[in-house]
């Protein structure tokens, strides 16, 4: 159980209304939405930056997928995960490949870029202060500055939204299959 109230459309400023509606187009995540509505502007810069990113991000959907589930497993967060490894699963990595991912080096379901995906998500989340120039050099063979940004931003993000969902306990929605993140 939630270790504090789940807020609803109907609690938010009237302003605010018009982007619950968009942030349900994003996926099942009204409890977690419904903990941040406690504080309005919480709620209103970070779901206005999701739902554009998922409007006009410059990542593959697949990209940013193996990258929020590879963090999220690193991080144990069952709700991420819960969420994001069906994304994943229409992104062509299966339940048992999502489970896995951690295990990149040998994964069959990834190519040598999504491969590259894991290994700097593991990066940006466990070792930022200790990352060297030489896994840059190899993410500009594939990506622009823009999708470098892109994805570190992310990464860290989701970092945060695992430790968030996390402290206070949010359940995962009726409906989205609960899924684990231990390894």
């Amino acid at each position: 159980m939630s270790r504090v109230s789940i807020k609803t459309r109907d609690d938010l400023p009237t302003e605010l209304k018009p982007l619950w509606d968009r942030m349900t187009t994003y996926g099942a995540f009204e409890n977690q939405a419904g903990v941040m509505a406690h504080r309005p502007p919480i709620f209103k810069h970070t779901w206005s930056l999701l739902v554009d990113l998922a409007d006009n991000g410059t990542l593959s959907k697949r990209h940013l997928e193996i990258a929020l589930v590879a963090v999220s497993l690193l991080n144990k967060c069952d709700y991420c995960v819960s969420h994001h490894a069906p994304k994943l699963a229409i992104q062509g990595v299966s339940e048992a490949g999502a489970d896995r991912l951690l295990d990149y080096q040998d994964h069959p379901e990834l190519d040598a870029v999504d491969k590259l995906v894991v290994e700097y998500s593991i990066a940006v989340n466990n070792n930022w202060s200790k990352t060297r120039d030489e896994i840059f050099i190899r993410l500009r063979e594939h990506f622009s500055e823009a999708e470098i940004v892109e994805l570190t931003w992310r990464i860290a993000l989701c970092g945060a939204f695992n430790r968030f969902t996390d402290i206070l306990q949010c359940e995962v929605e009726q409906g989205v299959p609960a899924h684990e993140a231990a390894e």
